[in-house]
């Protein structure tokens, strides 16, 4: 019941966030280390780097390498990711709207606390993947629970158990 609640309410966060206009603030460089809008990113390759905060809007990243880098706070809107590889990379707190995951490597990365709302992870590689107190829309959470295995390299999370799988 506590974890139904808590998803309800980052729900309504996100949505508030999303839906109401607010007013802009400058930022420094250094606040976003990376915005992708409207690319082509296919087959790109970004293994290892540093992508905190980074924003990817409306992106083709097809086939690209995204292995092993730090994703933490980033934000993939209407992104195109089938066969993506983000194995071992740490999506911590990230956000994820509308992005087609479908086919991808997710072995061994980090979703805790990500909002990974209207997204698809049909036949994607969760093999120790950490998804602890992350939001994902339940018909994806059956489905991931369906083939869901495996602890986390690095933060130790069974893959069943962060996806609250039965």
């Amino acid at each position: 019941m506590l974890k139904k609640l808590a998803r309800f309410l980052v729900l309504i966060l996100v949505l508030t966030t999303l839906f109401i206009p607010t007013k802009a603030i400058a930022a420094s460089s250094s606040a976003v280390t990376s915005t992708f809008e409207r690319k082509d990113l296919t087959g790109e390759d970004f293994s290892g780097q540093n992508l905190q905060l980074a924003e990817f809007t409306n992106v083709k990243l097809e086939n690209a390498n995204l292995s092993n880098t730090d994703l933490r706070g980033s934000v993939f809107n209407g992104v195109k990711a089938e066969k993506i590889n983000l194995s071992g990379s740490d999506l911590t707190n990230g956000l994820t709207y509308l992005t087609n995951f479908d086919n991808a490597d997710l072995t061994d990365a980090i979703f805790k606390e990500a909002v990974m709302l209207r997204s698809t992870f049909n036949n994607a590689q969760i093999e120790g993947a950490d998804f602890t107190q992350a939001v994902l829309d339940n018909q994806q959470i059956i489905k991931l629970c369906k083939y869901a295995g495996g602890i986390n390299s690095k933060t130790g999370a069974s893959t069943r158990q962060s996806l609250g799988c039965p």
